[in-house]
């Protein structure tokens, strides 16, 4: 029961915190600003945990077979591109979201 709980409880604040953004808000108050806080605190901390396991796992993947390293090189520096582009979107979002784009 206690997990169905939980489930409903997280169920509902998924559904109603995207009303927010709906908000008639006149302007970029505060909470614009702790939205723009949220979006680039989730998007740096997202991209610091792919980026930590990307690196971690090809490095280990080198480490084991090293005539390999040249391609998997490469696709590392792909992955790591497209991480990072993930942080650029929530600092835009964060921007948009104080009004300042």
């Amino acid at each position: 029961m206690r997990k169905f709980g939980t489930l409903v409880f997280w169920t509902l604040v998924m559904v109603v915190a995207p009303a927010v953004a709906f908000a008639q808000d006149g302007g970029a108050g505060m909470g614009s600003g702790i939205g723009a806080g949220i979006a680039v605190g989730a998007a740096g901390l997202g991209c610091g945990i792919g980026q930590g396991l990307t690196a971690g796992n090809t490095t280990q993947a080198i480490a084991r077979n090293p005539g390999a390293a040249g391609a998997m090189f490469t696709n590392f520096i792909l992955g790591m591109v497209l991480i990072e582009s993930i942080a650029i979107y929530g600092l835009v979002i964060a921007f948009m979201l104080m009004g300042k784009y």
